[in-house]
């Protein structure tokens, strides 16, 4: 009769070192009147030197993202908490350094874009999500994030398709990536092929997932740029109410309350404030620093929040389907911008 061998794991000197490495981040020590660790402080300092005149929305996302897969973020619960609001007040800031009138303009010359980007995407999500075999609520996830306003449109969609927190991560992880991507890859491509800042604009309005990303790429591209990305996305967003409502029509899930994106109010508010208001004039510029300042925070804690869980929890079908539908709308939307728009 023959014993059986038992085998064990036997860590290498590079797990040993990694996890002496770990720990001594997590590693509580006296900073003043404060207990802190070295992971939070490199947290903190990564942090403000992206406010600093160095720091950039690119920057910033990359710092966050080498935060979060080298030393780990001590405040994960809280970046996921102050986000979103940094995010819409960011918004709203913004908006003091729009004109009504060239808003308008750029809001409508966006339209017909928008419904008909809208429309294709969410369509051919259904199918590929199908072809794949991914899930329909996931598939569905997916789709309305890329076609509307990436994390904004799923966490709206989310409820109303009773949609689960596995999923709602998958959806979330796969457009977050996606956005990561774009925020870098946009402006190179918009140099390589001298887009216009009107052309730009509008590309990165209709063809990149979340605000915080749409703003971020534009603000690197130019002023005039920014001015249009987010007016268009902003416009675009709202689209997030009759999609949600169709949704529930489509998954037999009535009575489902659609939650409304107030800080796009807030955002007109501000540009009609200081379009119409003289006197708030000299104060606009500081509002709109203050705002970007605010959305590089944003994308640091948005990178910083992207974990190796996250990335893993995400899976290939569902990844292949946002991969596609991203690579549709940005291929299809520059194509035709670029033989269209001046």
């Amino acid at each position: 009769m023959k014993t059986a061998h038992r085998i064990t794991y036997q860590p290498s000197p590079a797990d040993h070192a990694r996890s002496r490495f770990a720990a001594s981040l997590t590693r509580p020590f006296h900073f003043g009147r404060w207990l802190v660790t070295p992971q939070q402080v490199l947290f903190g300092l990564t942090l403000l030197l992206c406010l600093t005149p160095w720091g950039s929305p690119p920057l910033a996302l990359a710092l966050g993202l080498t935060v979060a897969l080298v030393f780990g973020n001590p405040f994960p619960a809280q970046s996921k908490q102050y986000t979103s609001k940094l995010l819409q007040w960011s918004v709203i800031g913004l908006g003091f350094g729009m004109n009504a009138k060239t808003a308008l303009q750029a809001s409508q010359e966006g339209l017909l874009f928008t419904v008909a980007s809208i429309i294709s995407t969410l369509t051919l999500g259904y199918f590929v999500g199908r072809w794949l075999g991914v899930s329909r609520r996931t598939s569905h996830l997916i789709a309305s994030g890329t076609a509307i306003c990436g994390g904004s449109a799923i966490a709206a969609v989310g409820p109303v398709v009773k949609a689960s927190e596995e999923e709602m991560s998958v959806a979330l992880g796969t457009v977050f990536v996606l956005n990561a991507i774009a925020l870098f890859l946009f402006p190179v491509v918009g140099e390589a092929l001298n887009m216009s800042q009107n052309q730009f604009g509008l590309w990165a309005a209709i063809a990149i997932h979340d605000t915080s990303s749409v703003v971020g790429a534009a603000s690197h591209y130019g002023n005039e740029a920014l001015q249009i990305a987010t007016t268009v996305k902003l416009a675009r967003a709202l689209w997030i109410i009759p999609v949600a409502l169709g949704t529930a029509v489509l998954f037999k899930t009535p009575g489902t309350k659609v939650k409304l994106p107030y800080f796009i109010l807030g955002f007109i508010a501000a540009m009609l404030l200081v379009s119409y208001v003289p006197v708030l004039k000299p104060v606009a510029p500081l509002l709109v620093g203050l705002a970007k300042l605010g959305l590089t925070a944003t994308l640091f804690l948005i990178g910083a929040g992207l974990s190796t869980k996250v990335l893993k929890a995400v899976g290939a079908k569902p990844f292949i389907q946002g991969v596609l539908l991203w690579v549709f709308i940005s291929v299809v939307s520059l194509w035709v911008i670029l033989h269209t728009v001046a």
